[in-house]
This record gives structure tokens, C-alpha cells and sequence, in this order.
């Protein structure tokens, strides 16, 4: 058994390697920087309205009840799933296979995707539909709303089960059991690993069956508490060693273009392997954030964009960076060091002892354990895109908890492998969508910057860019923005009587296309700050 399943993660690392290095690593980085160009750097510019954002108010619907989950909420879901193994197995891998030059290369392609997670994400957003629960979106709608290409959504939908609630929970689950069995020691006893997976089937099974709402509420617990913790625990290690720091960068910076510092290695490798690592953590381009994002309810697509792209940022600059901090302050030895979390681990154990073992192993329980709650709810949105059948997702619900089974069980080299692997095809079909479709992302920009210009808080409805085809949500401002409480300033509005100067829009009136101003009603009134704009307000 041991040498069928050696042959067969040599068959894939064969077949995936050459696709990396041909196609999908050229196209990543070629329209990565073409979105960055022709965004006007969107990913840089715009990052204090990226913060802005998340906390704006969730539309309400006419029972006064939240539409779908919040854009904080969305964040939190994305981030579930992006801040987990990849942060630190991952990161640990990265060092392990392309030494500390592959940190350079994940940084770069955490810059250069944020603008391909902009578009992908605004993308969601436009297209989205409405179910029971609230939003539903993803690269699957936009393929077929946007493009009319109903295949190439079914097949994307296809390969992104089998990569994020299969192949990447199965990763994740691995990690808990190495982490868990780490932190035991090497007396560690077989039964662990069935007892770590016992537990995540169980506790999977009970937040999955209650719906992307559940899923929401866990993870905005779980997520940013131990994102906090985590990076805590790396300040102390850092702090500690802060005379290593200055050393670090140098190695960072000096091995990216050096290939001496990897064993057998080249440029391609240490390339390769930190956009692998940056691609499988961050997930820009890949197509999996904008089924989160298209869960919330927002005013704008383009505010999805810029939380999503925050998102990125969160996840490498931050949790990535206090990883490959971690391991190198310590100066380990590269040359010999596996794939997985036991860099990681070995390394926070060194300086701060055994008992920090066990508090590693805790958050990575809690991280990755978030990763599957958010990778299942990526899986269900596109399970979705393909049929409603009530059975279907009962037994891809079923079918997740095996794959969480099996991944704690089996070697962490083939679970590595396969998730390296199936990557690829994936994101090469979602990038040729958004290059398709980058058009239209790039007039939701224009739409969004004029408004603000304007002082407004931009609202998106569909005859604002009428030309656009298969949008079924963004019907009218009503619709988009919910009743909104308004503020009645110093007593100048009275059952809606005030009167506005010459030359100036009334409260009530909302801008259509061409500054031409579109009757709605009272509640839909609406300011920089969400109040009644007041007189002077355009």
C-alpha cells in the first residue's frame, strides 16, 4: 500500500510540476501585473478605504433582518479558510523546499495578486444570486452570468470541490495530527492521529449542517482570536531574538535570486515554490475568495474587492511573515528539514519550551479547524452552481467529513503534493475568466471612485452600467442599501418637507447615470457617513 501511494505522488508532483512551471506560474504573474497596471495600482492606492469598509452597516431587508452575512463577516469566512496551514505548515514548507529567497517571491506575489483578488472579487459580487440563507456567488456565476460560458463554470465549480473541501481540508486535518502528535512527543501513540480525526468528523459535522450563517458566526470567533494569539506568540519569539532580525532580511532578500541557498536548487525553484506557497495561503487568483465575498451584503462590488484584497494582505504580510520570522530567527538547518509544520514547531519549542508546544497546537486545532468550516462552505456555494438536489449536499456533506477523516490519517508528503498539484488547473480556468471579464470590474472601479468623489457613499444599481448582461441582484437603491434610519439634523427635516437650495439634489434623490437624479423613496436618502445627506449634499 505504501509503495502504491508512493507512486502515485510521483506521478502527480510529475504532471502538476511541469504545468506550474509552463503555464499556470506565467499567467499568474503576467496578468497579475497587467490588473495592476490597469487598475491604476487599485491594491495600493485604495487600502484606507479597504479598512473603511469592513465595518460599514449591513443592508437590511424589509423586515428590517441583516440581507446575508456582513462585509466584515465575508472577510472572516475568506480568512478562515486563508489563515490556517498555509500560514504555517505552508510558510514551513516554503522554507523547507525553496529556503528563505521564497519568502521574497511569496511577499512579491502577495502585491502583484492583490490585484487579481480585487477583480475576482468585485467580479463575485456583481453576479451573485440570492438563496434562503442570503447571498451566493463565485467565479461558477460570473462564468456563466458574465461570460454565458454555463460549461466553464460547471467545470470550475468541479475542480474546486475536488481542490479546497476535499484536497485542502485533507491538508489541513494532516497538520493537526503532525501538531498534535509533535506536542505529545515521540512517544507518541498510534491511535492520535484516528482520535484527531474522529473529533474534527464530529465537530465538522456539527457547525456544517447549520449553514453559511453557523459558519460565519464560528469562524469570526475563531479567527481573528487566534490570528491575535498567534502573532503574539511570534512577536515574543522575534522580540526575543531581535538581534537575528537584520540577519533574516538579509537572507531573505540576498537567497531570492541566489540559488546556493537551496540544495540541488535554481531561481525557477525558489520562484515556483514561493508563488506555490504565497497561491495555496493567500488564495489570489485562485477563485475561492470571491465565494466569500459574494456572500455579503454590500452597497458595491468593488467593496468586496478591496476587503478581499485586504484579505491577502492580512494573511502573508502578516500571519506568513511572523512564521518564516519565527523559524529563521532560530537559524535552523534548511538543508535537512521536511515538509509540514515541525520547522514551525521545532522552532517555537526552542525558545519558549515544550508548554509552548501544546499552545501551538491548540491554535493550529483552531485554525485549521476554521479552514474546513470555510472550505466546505466554498465547496456547498459551487455544489450549488451545479444542482440543487438536497441529496447532493447531504452527501457532499458526508463526503467532506471522509476527506477530513482520511487527511488526518495518511502521509503529510502526499496530502503536500496533491495540493500543490491541483492548484493549477483551477486557477488557470478562473484567470481566464477575469482576464475576459476584467472590462467590467474596471467600470465598477470608475463607478465606485466617482461616487466617492462626489462625497458619497457609493451605491451600485444596474442602470448605472445598463450594458452589462446577466446580473440578477442590484435592482435599485432600495434594494441594495435596505430601509436606512435616517438622522434628522437640527430639527430641518420634517416628514420629509425640507427643502434643498437651488442647483441641489434633494436627500430623498439619488444620482442615476449621467448625474441625472432618480426619484426613491425616504429611507434610501443617503450620505458619506450612511445619514440623511442634508442640504448641500450632491
Amino acid at each position: 500500500m505504501d509503495d502504491l501511494l508512493a507512486s502515485l505522488e510521483s506521478v502527480i508532483a510529475a504532471a502538476g510540476g511541469t504545468l506550474w512551471s509552463w503555464l499556470v506560474l506565467p499567467v499568474v504573474i503576467g496578468l497579475g501585473l497587467y490588473f495592476t497596471v490597469r487598475t491604476g495600482v487599485v491594491q495600493l492606492r485604495m487600502i484606507p478605504a479597504m479598512f473603511s469598509t469592513l465595518t460599514d452597516r449591513t443592508p437590511a431587508d424589509a423586515d428590517g433582518r441583516p440581507q446575508s452575512i456582513s462585509a466584515f463577516g465575508a472577510f472572516t469566512v475568506s480568512a478562515a479558510s486563508r489563515v490556517g496551514v498555509g500560514n504555517i505548515a505552508g510558510v514551513a514548507t516554503a522554507l523547507a523546499v525553496g529556503g528563505p529567497g521564497a519568502i521574497f517571491w511569496m511577499w512579491t506575489m502577495a502585491f502583484i495578486g492583490g490585484a487579481s483578488s480585487f477583480i475576482e472579487s468585485t467580479l463575485g459580487q456583481l453576479y451573485k444570486t440570492k438563496d434562503s440563507e442570503g447571498f451566493r456567488g463565485g467565479p461558477a456565476y460570473y462564468m456563466q452570468r458574465g461570460l454565458g460560458q454555463r460549461w466553464m463554470g460547471i467545470l470550475f465549480a468541479v475542480l474546486l470541490i475536488t481542490c479546497f473541501p476535499f484536497v485542502f481540508s485533507s491538508v489541513q486535518a494532516n497538520t493537526i495530527t503532525a501538531t498534535v502528535t509533535g506536542a505529545v512527543g515521540a512517544e507518541a501513540p498510534g491511535w492520535i492521529p484516528w482520535a484527531v480525526a474522529g473529533t474534527l468528523a464530529v465537530l465538522t459535522a456539527l457547525v456544517i449542517f447549520g449553514g453559511i450563517r453557523r459558519i460565519a458566526s464560528v469562524t469570526q470567533a475563531i479567527v481573528p482570536a487566534m490570528a491575535l494569539l498567534y502573532l503574539l506568540i511570534g512577536l515574543v519569539i522575534v522580540g526575543i531574538n531581535v538581534g537575528e532580525v537584520p540577519r533574516v532580511f538579509a537572507e531573505i532578500y540576498g537567497s531570492a535570486f541566489d540559488p546556493s541557498s537551496v540544495a540541488g536548487g535554481a531561481i525557477g525553484t525558489i520562484i515556483l515554490v514561493g508563488v506555490q506557497r504565497g497561491m495555496f495561503s493567500n488564495e489570489a487568483g485562485l477563485g475561492s475568495a470571491p465565494n466569500a465575498g459574494a456572500s455579503a451584503a454590500v452597497t458595491h462590488p468593488v467593496k468586496q474587492g478591496l476587503v478581499q484584497t485586504l484579505g491577502v494582505y492580512f494573511d502573508t504580510f502578516l500571519i506568513c511573515s511572523i512564521t518564516a520570522f519565527i523559524i529563521l530567527v532560530t537559524n535552523p538547518d534548511l538543508s535537512a528539514a521536511e515538509r509540514g509544520v515541525d520547522l514551525t514547531q521545532q522552532a517555537i519549542v526552542t525558545t519558549l519550551g515544550s508548554g509552548a508546544g501544546i499552545l501551538l497546537a491548540v491554535v493550529i486545532f483552531l485554525l485549521a479547524f476554521s479552514s474546513i468550516l470555510g472550505n466546505y462552505y466554498y465547496g456547498e456555494s459551487n455544489l450549488a452552481f451545479i444542482t440543487s438536489s438536497a441529496t447532493a449536499r447531504r452527501v457532499y456533506r458526508v463526503l467532506v467529513i471522509a476527506a477530513v477523516v482520511i487527511g488526518a490519517v495518511v502521509s503529510t508528503s502526499l496530502v503536500w503534493t496533491t495540493a500543490d498539484q491541483v492548484m493549477g488547473p483551477m486557477a488557470l480556468v478562473n484567470l481566464t475568466a477575469i482576464a475576459l471579464l476584467s472590462g467590467v470590474a474596471l467600470k465598477l472601479l470608475r463607478d465606485y471612485r466617482a461616487q466617492r468623489a462626489e462625497g458619497r457613499d457609493p451605491v451600485f444599481t444596474r442602470d448605472r452600467l445598463p450594458e452589462l448582461r446577466g446580473v440578477e441582484q442590484w435592482q435599485d437603491e432600495l434594494s441594495v442599501t435596505g430601509p436606512i434610519p435616517t438622522t434628522r439634523a437640527k430639527d430641518a427635516v420634517h416628514a420629509g418637507t425640507q427643502k434643498a437650495p437651488a442647483g441641489k439634489a434633494r436627500g430623498p434623490v439619488a444620482r442615476g447615470r449621467a448625474g441625472q437624479p432618480r426619484q426613491t423613496c425616504m429611507t434610501e436618502g443617503r450620505g458619506a457617513a450612511g445619514a440623511w445627506p442634508g442640504p448641500g449634499t450632491p
